[in-house]
């Protein structure tokens, strides 16, 4: 199966959202979530974002598609009205074999899975995910939603320098699933 990695803000509680919205404005984080996500080394390429129907229901309506990337939404509805080219799929899975195929492998380059809660769930227990791009936000919020956890699975890589931002300091770190071979 095609690898791909998720990338996800959380506060000291694991939470990631609020009323389907994010509870703070840090940005220098959507900066971040934007370059990750858009750029590529080849510029005939694009990323994915793949992300559950409540996330995508989040993003503001102006922002939606999100720019200079494929969208896939995971939706259970049938006939879903997304505007074109907005793909979608009932799973995960089935959303990244569409990738599989032959005419997308010379279009993408990076997979993205950008949330919300349900959909983390399933991507970290499937092996092709491999890496976790997550701001970690030095604060708490009353969340409603979490990310789950990880921590077994995956093994920390890089950290940046912390950040602050309407008083909130916050900082990106990358992990890398681990493998037999890695200690604890």
């Amino acid at each position: 199966m095609i690898s791909f990695s998720l990338i996800v803000a959380m506060d000291l509680q694991r939470g990631i959202g609020k009323s389907e919205t994010l509870p703070w404005h840090l940005p220098g984080d959507m900066k971040y979530f934007k370059t990750l996500t858009t750029e590529t080394e080849i510029p005939q390429k694009q990323n994915i974002v793949m992300m559950g129907r409540k996330t995508w229901d989040s993003i503001p309506q102006k922002f939606r598609p999100l720019p200079d990337r494929i969208n896939l939404v995971l939706t259970r509805r049938q006939n879903p009205d997304f505007p074109p080219p907005v793909l979608f799929a009932d799973s995960l899975e089935k959303g990244l074999k569409l990738f599989q195929a032959s005419s997308y492998q010379k279009k993408i380059a990076d997979i993205f899975v950008i949330g919300g809660e349900e959909i983390f769930e399933v991507a970290l227990k499937m092996p092709a995910c491999k890496k976790l791009y997550i701001t970690h936000i030095q604060h708490s919020f009353d969340c409603d939603t979490f990310f789950p956890a990880f921590e077994q699975q995956f093994k920390q890589n890089t950290t940046s320098k912390t950040l602050q931002e309407n008083g909130i300091p916050y900082y990106f770190t990358e992990y890398q699933r681990r493998t037999d071979a890695d200690p604890f």
